[in-house]
């Protein structure tokens, strides 16, 4: 299986969009003080990263 520049950042996205998942939930259920606002900060910033990576799919 060949894998392109699109289909590497096709992976990136997903696995991004994954990780981000569980460190929202981790800040959700797992850590209820304030430690929760930072892993569902990070959580969102991981879904703004994937969004470039979708955002560059077609572009290089």
């Amino acid at each position: 299986m060949a894998m392109n520049k699109n289909t590497v950042l096709a992976w990136a996205t997903w696995i991004m969009i994954l990780v981000g998942l569980a460190l929202i939930a981790l800040g959700a259920f797992r850590y209820n003080d304030v430690a929760g606002w930072g892993f569902a900060a990070v959580g969102i910033g991981f879904f703004a990263v994937a969004w470039v990576f979708n955002a560059l799919k077609g572009r290089v």
